[in-house]
């Protein structure tokens, strides 16, 4: 009959897990990859390290909380059998007193236990996650660019809480389970021993069905986590581009993504609430079977002679109290199965690793000179490694950058011009080292990026990026971001050199206001000032510009010309432009296309020369003259 049973009721369970939160071909998060609870276990115990030494006192305290509530129930058995059945006040009149005085300790137990285990669960997240906010933000720009932003923060925030639970908060209760079960039923065996027996029958009741239900919890939980996930990555995307939403009247396609991740989320919260709705009444009437087959053989017992009322009904109440820890040991498996799958998906963030990786011999430099070397690059962006794979180098056209070298000197400024796609900014990328070449070398002073400390590479750097990344915070702290430990003065100064100071003083806040998310509340002109100031404070000897004057009006952009030159002068500068207007004064110019240099030199000798500087510097001249004091001959002139 069991075989005939057995494999239908799966089936109904499973159909119950799957119902509504199958796996969606366009889903917007993958799932995490499947962990074992003792692999979890095994990966996320060392996070527990200085929190172990407070498991003793909860031991402690779960050892004598139970010892209490078993005292209590012995009074009680003393009020029955020698007050109430025999109407004798005499015992009640130290009953009372100790019955208060086991209430009052274990309040106090309580109130200990309650502040202990808080105090540990909560160090505990406060070291994971922070643990996992700095293993994320040493990845490279590279994972941000594939990974959904929205996904990554449920996972810091609300999937971190579930690894406590897995680990401190789980063992703990473990610990107190086992010691309520071992105090309760050495009570019980110490009362009738045969009844005992007869009540630990059920036992493996509670375990076989914790077991099975603990795989259908764990996968509606992972479904669960990983929808909550979608959800929070949809709602960070339209809301971050909320301009663009509105500008486009997309809100009822966005609210549609949205409601698509809401529903998902709710039917897998449904499948998990299915699951455990049919659990509970399965453990409470393998608890009540128990309990009434105890109660019925002690009531025959009672008839005999051979037991007692208050021994009776205290035996009762005790099973209760041993049914308790049983019942939620075998619920607790239920927990770590549904806790493990948050536990998965930090495990798979953990096990991303940058795409750059410090050498364990990197040298430390302070401030360097500014010589900068690009000598035979190669690079494309990870799809695959350099080579195919019969070891013959790879396509050139796979090649963001092939075969880029160049020199810049000490105070010297090299400008990168050439149209879209031509991989100016993987330059930038690479300068900065969030990626490293394939082949060839980037040197600076002399010595290999890949051989210096990453912090010091990036230290002697200051940047002003095509995108103008500006912080929720005042102005004052947007402009100290580049230097932490700026003083007033120094950002006054940074400010009036990159002339940002007359703009700043007329708001109502002056260097004090606070300027928005991504600096919403000033112009496109302001907040690039602003990036040209945080690049003044931080006095770098290399200064990276990337399209300076991109996204600007005319005159905004010829307003910003004379605070880059104060900024680049002294220090060696690359500036990535399409404004060819703005690199004309460049100590030299490399025109790249297609990732390959095509021409080189000074903005006089590549007029001259008639190529591909001279034919987009055209485009943007009027009159279609190059400024050396003649025309540029057309081809059809050549």
């Amino acid at each position: 009959m069991r075989e005939g049973v057995g494999p239908p009721l799966r089936r109904v369970l499973r159909q119950l897990v799957a119902s509504g939160g199958g796996r969606d071909p366009d889903a917007v998060v993958e799932p995490a990859p499947v962990l074992a609870p003792g692999d979890v276990f095994r990966r996320f115990w060392p996070y527990t390290r200085g929190q172990r030494r407070w498991l003793l006192p909860l031991t402690a305290f779960g050892l004598v909380g139970p010892l209490a509530d078993g005292a209590e129930l012995w009074l009680f058995k003393v009020v029955v059998d020698e007050v109430l059945v025999p109407r004798n006040l005499t015992p009640f009149l130290w009953v009372a007193p100790a019955y208060v005085g086991l209430v009052l300790v274990s309040g106090i137990l309580g109130f200990a236990d309650d502040m202990t285990s808080t105090f540990v669960s909560e160090r505990f997240l406060v070291a994971l996650r922070t643990d996992v906010f700095r293993h994320v933000q040493g990845l490279s720009p590279a994972f941000f660019e594939r990974q959904r932003l929205g996904d990554v923060l449920a996972r810091i925030t609300g999937d971190v809480d579930a690894v406590e639970t897995f680990l401190l908060s789980g063992v703990a209760d473990v610990l107190y389970y086992v010691l309520r079960l071992g105090v309760f039923l050495g009570l019980l065996f110490y009362l009738r021993w045969d009844l005992t027996l007869l009540a630990l029958f059920i036992v493996p009741l509670f375990w076989g069905t914790a077991r099975h239900f603990s795989r259908l919890v764990k996968e509606a939980s992972r479904e669960r986590r990983r929808r909550g996930g979608s959800l929070a990555a949809v709602a960070e995307e339209s809301l971050d581009n909320v301009t663009l939403v509105q500008a486009y009247n997309r809100q009822g396609w966005e609210q549609r993504r949205f409601e698509r991740e809401n529903l998902g989320k709710f039917h897998a919260a449904m499948a998990s609430a299915r699951v455990r709705a049919v659990y509970r009444p399965l453990v409470e009437l393998i608890e009540v079977s128990g309990a009434l087959a105890v109660l019925g053989l002690g009531t025959w017992k009672l008839t005999q002679g051979q037991l007692s009322l208050g021994g009776l009904l205290v035996f009762v109440a005790l099973i209760g109290k041993l049914y308790g820890p049983v019942r939620d040991l075998s619920r607790l498996g239920t927990t770590f199965y549904a806790a493990s799958a948050s536990a998965e998906r930090i495990a798979e963030l953990l096990d991303q690793r940058p795409e750059v990786a410090e050498s364990s011999r990197a040298r430390r430099i302070a401030r360097a000179r500014g010589d900068i070397e690009f000598d035979g690059v190669f690079f494309r962006y990870p799809r695959g490694g350099p080579e195919s794979a019969d070891g013959a180098p790879a396509p050139a056209a796979s090649w963001a950058l092939h075969d880029v070298s160049f020199h810049v000197s000490p105070g010297e400024t090299l400008a990168l011009v050439g149209a879209s796609g031509a991989g100016k900014s993987t330059v930038a990328k690479l300068q900065l080292r969030f990626y490293d070449p394939d082949l060839g070398t980037v040197r600076l002073d002399g010595t290999d990026l890949r051989d210096l400390a990453l912090t010091d590479v990036r230290a002697n750097l200051a940047a002003v990026l095509q995108e103008t990344l500006v912080l929720h915070a005042t102005i004052r702290e947007n402009i100290a971001y580049g230097r932490p430990g700026a003083t007033d003065a120094e950002i006054e100064a940074a400010a009036r050199a990159a002339d940002a100071d007359e703009f700043v003083r007329s708001l109502p806040e002056g260097y004090d206001t606070v300027v928005g998310q991504r600096g919403r509340t000033l112009s496109g002109g302001q907040c690039r000032r602003l990036a040209i100031a945080r690049a003044m404070v931080r006095n770098a000897p290399v200064l990276l510009l990337d399209e300076p004057t991109a996204g600007l009006d005319v005159q905004s952009g010829r307003r910003i010309i004379e605070p880059l030159r104060r900024l680049m002068t002294g220090r060696t500068t690359v500036v990535i432009s399409h404004d060819l207007l703005t690199v004309r004064d460049a100590t030299r110019i490399v025109v790249l296309d297609r990732g390959r240099v095509v021409e080189s030199g000074t903005h006089d000798e590549l007029c001259l020369r008639g190529g591909t500087y001279a034919r987009l510097y055209r485009l943007h001249a009027a009159g279609g003259t190059c400024a050396t004091g003649g025309r540029v001959p057309r081809a059809t002139e050549r």
